[in-house]
């Protein structure tokens, strides 16, 4: 295998090609559509360019010589898993196609694609902790079982394990890197947490399929090319492929939302409500008590910032400390004793 094998050797898929395209041409009316209409704030370029880069990314893996090759080298196999399942998804994601869509149409597909967004049916395919668990299990149950023998042996679950790994991938990544405006907004810990958890799933799967001692798919065994390896040499690189490259995958995508957190310019700092819950309890005990000291009415302005600004700790902890010396101040009530 080299880049000029997977340059040349294509084969035509047409469903792929025909989603490929219809999906990049929507997108881009889409956006001529944003900048006729506001011209001064036009769609980002740079959305654009990731999302059609996704979709550029779904035809390598399933037209070009990866897909080519994928019935017959399962290290092959692994590297079109990882491009359906890690990298496509996040690219498309971050396209933000649905918010597009909002900006682009009018009603009635304006309000019909808001009330869409908001369902019960794509807050319960959106929720966190169901993305983990389909990503999950997209990952252990078509590697990990005989799935895979049926895959090499029947084209239409060969084509539906694309599309599970794609809508996985997209489902998973969504609520994590997205922002589109579903339901769900998770804060930044968590999005990390969420990340990470993914990984020991990626290596558990690679160390076990590094370590078989034998073919555990026969079905491959067949029409490999001369300069292919053994079968079982084989299934040890898609293992050390999915458990490096999966990590690898998923420790850029953490080191994104890292980054994407340190700019977060919202009121609680992309700590979801329990900061914003805290700060408020906060503010409201200091605001309660702000007429008894000018030094607690001034720390009681400094907890009243604008929207866009927030509040450190060394001022919660001065006001903190004002409240606490005024409170040691006051004169003893006999009547309590």
């Amino acid at each position: 295998m080299s880049l000029a094998e997977i340059a040349t050797r294509w084969q035509f898929a047409p469903v792929v090609t025909a989603f490929a395209v219809v999906s990049a041409g929507l997108y881009l009316w889409g956006t001529f559509r944003v900048r006729r209409r506001h011209p001064v704030n036009p769609w980002p370029w740079w959305r654009t360019a990731l999302f059609l880069s996704g979709l550029f990314v779904v035809v390598i893996a399933t037209q070009s010589g990866i897909g080519s090759y994928d019935d017959v080298l399962f290290w092959d196999h692994m590297v079109q898993h990882l491009l359906l399942l890690m990298v496509a998804p996040p690219l498309l994601v971050v396209g933000q196609p649905g918010t597009l869509l909002l900006h682009a149409s009018r009603n009635p597909i304006h309000t019909w694609a808001k009330r869409l967004m908001r369902s019960r049916v794509v807050s319960a395919l959106t929720f966190p902790a169901f993305g983990v668990l389909l990503y999950t299990g997209t990952i252990v149950g078509t590697h990990l079982t005989s799935f895979m023998n049926v895959t090499m042996t029947n084209d239409a679950a060969h084509q539906g394990e694309h599309v599970l790994y794609l809508v996985a991938g997209y489902l998973y990544f969504l609520p994590l890197i997205g922002r589109e405006p579903i339901r769900w907004r998770v804060s930044y810990p968590t999005r990390l947490f969420l990340l990470f958890i993914a990984m020991p799933v990626d290596a558990f799967t690679g160390l076990v399929l590094g370590s078989e001692g034998g073919n555990p798919f026969p079905s491959m065994a067949d029409g490999r090319p001369a300069w292919a390896p053994s079968p079982i040499d084989d299934v040890h690189i898609g293992g050390a492929i999915m458990w490096v490259g999966g990590a690898g995958l998923m420790f850029a995508l953490m080191m994104a939302v890292f980054f994407a957190w340190s700019r977060e310019v919202r009121a609680d700092g992309g700590l979801g409500w329990l900061e914003s819950a805290r700060r408020a309890n906060f503010a409201t005990l200091v605001s309660e008590n702000s007429e008894n000291s000018e030094s607690t009415e001034a720390n009681a302005q400094a907890t009243k910032l604008p929207p866009d600004q927030t509040v450190d700790d060394e001022e919660h902890l001065a006001a903190y400390n004002a409240f606490l010396a005024r409170i040691n101040r006051q004169p003893d009530n006999p009547a309590k004793h």
